[in-house]
């Protein structure tokens, strides 16, 4: 064999967890600067007034989010090497994503945490 299916895994294994980085960029953009527009209100299902008062914290939240991506693409980057840093930034977007759904909406598991639990089970197993 020539190796061509472990680095067809390895694809397969980035391409998710890169998935899951653009997920959280995206989420980044919504909460940090979009937040108490139309579309960051319909996204979080916030009405304007409450979206105005939590500005502040939804950003907050946003440049965490902004450390889960950086540290996906930074394992990504790592190739091989970076199966440790992909596997712990995987573990913490699943443990934020069932935490999320226990207490703001069983929406974030569809949106989170089978995301990351794919992309695991893709670098765990490749």
């Amino acid at each position: 064999m020539d190796g061509g299916g472990c680095k067809k895994d390895l694809m397969i294994a980035n391409i998710l967890t890169g998935l899951v980085a653009v997920i959280h960029l995206y989420i980044v953009v919504l909460e940090m600067f979009l937040w108490d527009t139309p579309r960051g209100r319909k996204a979080f299902g916030t009405s304007e007034s409450f979206a105005r008062e939590s500005k502040v914290l939804a950003a907050n939240q946003g440049l965490y989010n902004g450390f889960l991506a950086a540290g996906l693409i930074w394992g990504i980057w790592l190739g091989d090497a970076g199966d440790p840093v992909k596997i712990f930034f995987l573990l913490c977007v699943a443990v934020a994503g069932a935490y999320g759904a226990a207490t703001v909406g069983v929406r974030i598991l569809l949106i989170q945490t089978i995301p990351a639990l794919l992309a695991l089970a893709a670098v765990l197993f490749t």
